[in-house]
């Protein structure tokens, strides 16, 4: 469809396309041309390309993409870190957008709505968890399928994300964005916000605990104002005693630098929760040093194995270690109108997406404060560019490694 319009301008060519849409009755098997940003493998870099998504079939909504958030995540997976990375690997799963078109079955969204997409599109919608509300623990035949990647449960298929102009989500896994909040700071909510508000409601924590957040950037920034906001009195612990200002300032009652022995010492026993956002395998007994009696440590930053921990530091002190991950659909809603309703705000630098790698590559080296959010505008003004290359996504040259044996991202 875009590929006929190449001699358009970028804004009448996307215009025309939407407005076709939207008055288009929907059909079962037609399928859209769309812009994104892919990489072939764990050593290339995002490039643009040209793919195609299904037309919204009668309980689904296409959303155009306004806003996405670039995640940890994003990096883990395109480097394959987990090793179930499908490729091309097109990420995104904080995304915010309107309203393009809405199937005729349909009820709770229409044309121009202001929506959200987190880190999932689908479940199996029969086992527990899910009929409990926890599509994040999806217990079916593939788990829940991810934004983008495609099943938890890898069988082949794929799914291609939010750094995109646009996405075709079933209503069931649309979140709406309370008024009140800038679209681009509603973004990071979707992933950062849920992932660390979850294990705080799920864990009780409010007025009375002493929380420690370890790691303070776009999870722990995060994860320390949503403890506030519930009446917690929380530390910031970070190995960077630069971030002390930025914490402070985001409300926190005082920062630990887990370097300083004496200022760890200090503290030590006296925790009732500590949440730990750190992306990467690292020493979690110094921090379960800090918890006072029958307190938790929960992780969420390092999804892979993780140093020993020694059960002696938690026997003594009766400690519980655990985890979570990010949370169900009607729980993301919640954060979400908390987030509208007591002023808790990521902290954004707003980037357009031809600096997608570069950021990556400050992502990984903790060079930014606190959450990259693309402005998909950008994209939309490379559409004819795009259009033009014709390099779509299963093209032998997107295929190609970059770099091979080396990390385009730092």
């Amino acid at each position: 469809m875009l590929h006929s319009l190449a001699g358009a301008s970028a804004g009448a060519l996307l215009d025309s396309v939407t407005a076709r849409r939207a008055a288009a009755p929907l059909r079962k098997v037609l399928s859209m041309r769309s812009i994104g940003y892919a990489a072939k493998g764990a050593h290339s870099r995002l490039k643009p390309v040209l793919f195609d998504r299904e037309d919204p079939k009668a309980n689904e909504v296409e959303i155009e993409i306004l806003f996405c958030g670039v995640c940890h995540s994003d990096l883990h997976q395109l480097k394959n870190d987990w090793g179930n990375t499908v490729y091309p690997c097109l990420p995104g799963h904080e995304i915010v957008g309107r309203v393009a078109r809405a199937g005729n079955e349909v009820r709770r969204f229409k044309q121009g709505d202001l929506v959200g997409v987190g880190c999932m599109i689908d479940s199996c919608g029969a086992c527990p968890p899910c009929k409990a509300g926890e599509e994040n623990y999806c217990e079916g035949p593939k788990s829940w399928t991810a934004t983008y990647n495609g099943p938890m449960k890898p069988d082949g298929t794929n799914t291609y994300g939010g750094y995109s102009d646009r996405i075709v989500v079933r209503e069931d896994f649309v979140l709406s964005i309370p008024d009140g909040i800038d679209p681009a700071e509603a973004a990071p909510i979707l992933c950062a916000g849920i992932t660390t508000y979850s294990p705080l409601m799920h864990w009780d924590v409010g007025d009375g605990d002493k929380v420690g957040v370890v790691g303070f950037g776009g999870l722990g920034h995060m994860g320390a104002q949503l403890a506030r906001s519930l009446g917690a009195e929380v530390y910031a612990i970070t190995q960077t005693p630069e971030k002390e200002e930025a914490a402070r300032a985001l409300g926190v009652d005082g920062v630990i630098v887990s370097t300083d022995k004496d200022a760890m010492a200090v503290h030590a026993e006296s925790f009732d929760f500590i949440l730990d956002t750190i992306p990467y395998e690292h020493d979690v007994d110094q921090f379960a040093e800090l918890l006072a009696q029958d307190g938790t440590i929960v992780l969420v930053g390092a999804l892979e194995p993780n140093k020993p921990i020694d059960n002696m530091t938690l026997a003594k002190k009766r400690l519980s270690v655990a985890a979570s991950l990010i949370g169900g659909i009607e729980e993301t809603q919640e954060v979400l109108d908390h987030c509208a309703r007591t002023g808790v705000r990521p902290q954004i630098e707003i980037i357009p997406i031809d600096e997608i790698n570069e950021a990556l590559k400050r992502v990984k080296g903790r060079d930014v404060r606190f959450r990259y959010v693309i402005d998909m505008q950008s994209l939309r003004a490379q559409a004819e560019e795009i259009v033009a290359a014709g390099r779509r996504i299963d093209d032998p040259e997107i295929h190609a490694q970059d770099h091979p044996g080396e990390d385009p991202h730092g």
